[in-house]
């Protein structure tokens, strides 16, 4: 016992030793500087939208945000063009402040934020006349010039692989008249690798991104395979996890259901895994980008829609 005392003993002292030499961390110049972010879309596909980019500055590490700054963060003015093949299109500057309301909440559900968050003063780059050939199998170039630099990328819209069928069943445990699980099969092509997201929507109160919203087929590839399908809870409600990933029975629901390319895929899957991968013991993560002079990613989507009611 006293050996084991005096053990203790030596390791206390050796921890206040070691946090009696720590200095405080000054981050370098490099941490703190402010770089371009792109985020920019086009989909194909019944009910698809337009293309879009959001062009914004990084924010640094060791830094505060408000509203008062928020505006600061997009970058106007620059030059966006997107080359499908066949046109070059330089989209149009929209800041959602000088939207009527009306125009204003369908731009604000296009760009994916909550129409309820349209007081901030969002800007995008809009094909607004809907110009470029949004098609399966498209690849797509940007260009961004913003005055400071040149940003490229490029991305395709890959084939779309379908839901082929939605079923219901009660949730595991004892059996529930309010809550349900949904269960979908996909035929995936054995082909090619093919990658996956969805988002959710529930009684037309917009569509949300579950936390894990990426997969790709390594453990299905060319098969029929079914599995279940989570709703997406929307980030403002706190976590049940009871409900967690169930719907509500006689709920009216919406799903957005996308392929896309490996470069594309490769951003979500890493963003998503540094996200949920959080804690003082997680490991370090760095996203991927397909933006060559900045960070981000310009992606391409195959859609679809499906619509259904949860039974009681």
């Amino acid at each position: 016992m006293k050996f084991r005392n005096l053990i203790f003993s030596i390791s206390v002292l050796a921890i206040i030793s070691l946090g009696g030499c720590i200095e405080d961390y000054v981050p370098s110049p490099e941490v703190t500087k402010q770089e371009i972010v792109v985020e920019g879309f086009i989909e194909a596909g019944e009910g698809s939208a337009p293309a879009y980019v959001l062009i914004t500055k990084s924010i640094p590490f060791l830094s505060t945000i408000d509203l008062s700054t928020f505006d600061d963060l997009f970058v106007n003015e620059a030059k966006v063009i997107v080359d499908d093949g066949s046109n070059t299109i330089e989209l149009t500057e929209l800041c959602l402040a000088d939207l009527p309301p009306e125009i204003k909440e369908i731009a604000a559900q296009i760009l994916g934020f909550d129409p309820a968050s349209t007081s901030l003063n969002i800007c995008a780059y809009v094909d607004v006349f809907d110009q470029l050939d949004r098609k399966i199998g498209g690849t797509y170039d940007l260009t961004i010039e913003t005055g400071e630099s040149i940003i490229t990328s490029t991305t395709t819209i890959p084939p779309f692989i379908p839901l082929t069928k939605l079923r219901w069943e009660d949730p595991p445990g004892a059996p529930s008249d309010t809550l349900a699980r949904l269960w979908v099969t996909i035929a995936d092509n054995e082909e090619e690798d093919n990658y996956y997201r969805y988002f959710t929507e529930e009684n037309n109160n917009g569509l949300n991104i579950p936390i894990s919203s990426v997969t790709d087929d390594s453990f299905f590839d060319g098969q029929d395979f079914e599995f279940p399908l989570n709703k997406a809870e929307n980030r403002d409600t706190d976590f049940d996890p009871n409900t967690f990933g169930l719907y509500n029975r006689g709920d009216s629901i919406r799903i957005k259901w996308m392929n896309m390319d490996e470069t594309h895929f490769d951003f979500w899957n890493t963003l998503e895994f540094s996200r949920n991968n959080s804690g003082p013991f997680s490991s370090f993560n760095r996203v991927s980008s397909n933006v060559d002079g900045a960070l981000g990613v310009w992606g391409g989507y195959a859609v679809g829609y499906y619509e259904d009611v949860v039974p009681f």
